[in-house]
């Protein structure tokens, strides 16, 4: 049983492995494959009559360290300078306005519809609107640098703006002046809390002689994070602001407090680091995938009661975005479709107090939501290269 156990990861792994080398060229986002494959598992599980032990404990676990080390990894590649601000500013209106004005519009007709408190409504509609990183981010590496950098900014924005507004939301009883004031406070916790981190982390990375140092470096941050959500911190904050600042150390040379790490030395352990991180960051993201698309059920996806929200839910998600990119002036093609839903949905949804969640929103209206933005983004991806082949030929 050992050695079938050790053969099937194996086989899991080098299938993702195998998927992630080809979607380059098949435009497939390797996410969408993965949860087809585990699926695909599923359904041979049964017919062969094998039972295997409820998996759905472990999901959270491994969505939240998944999303620790996406939203790590991405900031990792991104470049902080001044010909930067404008796309981060824009990153901000694109990540933020459209996620509250659709959540506002979902809540009201759940509220309108099912007679819910508008809080209810507003907590259950707040998952729909977030960008999943976890499947943006891996999904827009072959598109121009612009592109994809843009998504990398927007995603991680999102995953923070939405977690942050959802905790908000959730862990007030009556939102107030007080509830405002509690909200900046921790704001300025976790930035503080961020900055000294950030500073003993770069320092072990620059400063240690031991061969073993990247994987703590990452169980730290995994540790930071889970300790700031115990006392309801935005962590993906920390995360970010970490990556940001030791993936562009060269543009803080003008601070003279600096002077205490090596920064030639840091940027070779940092190439190092992220090397790990990506390396990381692909085991995990599989595990969840194809464990989600495992813990599929077919009826769920097939569940019509649930697919006028769904269309309802997406066709809302692409309309909203739309107006913004062009406010933005920001390219339609492919920005447009590259909105998924995903790993924080899902977080988010399962973080969802019984007392708090409404009839409308339920595992088969989550699952379809994410197959058809899911969809439609890898549509999207595959029109661009059709374009592009065009433009060539």
């Amino acid at each position: 049983m050992t050695t079938t156990i050790i053969i099937i990861i194996c086989l899991i792994f080098l299938t993702a492995y195998f998927f992630d080398l080809t979607s380059s060229r098949t435009r497939i986002p390797s996410v969408i494959l993965l949860l087809l494959f585990g699926w695909g598992i599923k359904q041979l599980f049964v017919f062969l009559k094998i039972e295997i032990p409820s998996l759905t404990t472990v999901l959270p676990v491994l969505g939240t360290i998944g999303l620790i080390l996406i939203v790590l990894e991405g900031s990792l590649e991104l470049e902080l300078n001044k010909k930067k601000l404008p796309i981060i500013g824009k990153s901000i209106i694109v990540s933020l306005l459209p996620m509250l004005i659709l959540s506002f519009i979902i809540a009201f007709l759940f509220q309108y519809v099912g007679q819910f408190s508008f809080k209810d409504s507003l907590i259950n509609a707040i998952p729909f609107c977030i960008i999943s990183s976890a499947i943006a981010i891996p999904s827009v590496k072959n598109l121009p640098k612009s592109n994809s950098e843009f998504i990398i900014y927007e995603s991680s924005l999102s995953d923070i703006f939405g977690i942050i507004i959802f905790n908000f939301i959730a862990l007030n009883e009556t939102i107030n002046t007080h509830s405002f004031i509690n909200f900046t406070i921790q704001i300025l916790i976790i930035v503080i809390v961020s900055f000294i981190a950030t500073i003993g982390l770069s320092i072990l990375l620059s400063k240690s002689k031991h061969h073993i140092k990247f994987v703590p470096i990452i169980l730290f941050v995994i540790l930071i994070y889970a300790t700031s959500k115990v006392y309801h911190l935005p962590g993906l904050v920390f995360v970010l602001l970490f990556g940001l600042f030791i993936g562009n150390i060269d543009e803080f040379k003008q601070f003279k407090w600096l002077k205490i790490f090596d920064t030639e030395n840091l940027n070779t352990e940092v190439q190092k680091f992220k090397n790990i991180v990506i390396e990381a960051t692909f085991l995990i993201r599989t595990l969840f995938f194809v464990l989600f698309g495992y813990l599929i059920e077919t009826a769920e996806i097939l569940n019509t009661e649930t697919l006028v929200w769904s269309i309802g839910i997406v066709a809302g998600i692409f309309i909203v975005r739309f107006i913004f990119l062009k406010f933005t002036k920001l390219p339609v093609t492919p920005l447009l479709y590259i909105a998924p839903r995903g790993l924080i949905t899902i977080l988010l949804f399962l973080a969802i107090a019984p007392s708090q969640s409404i009839s409308f929103v339920n595992k088969s209206l989550i699952i379809q939501v994410i197959i058809i933005t899911s969809l439609v983004m890898m549509i999207g991806i595959m029109q661009t290269k059709e374009i592009k082949d065009r433009k060539t030929l």
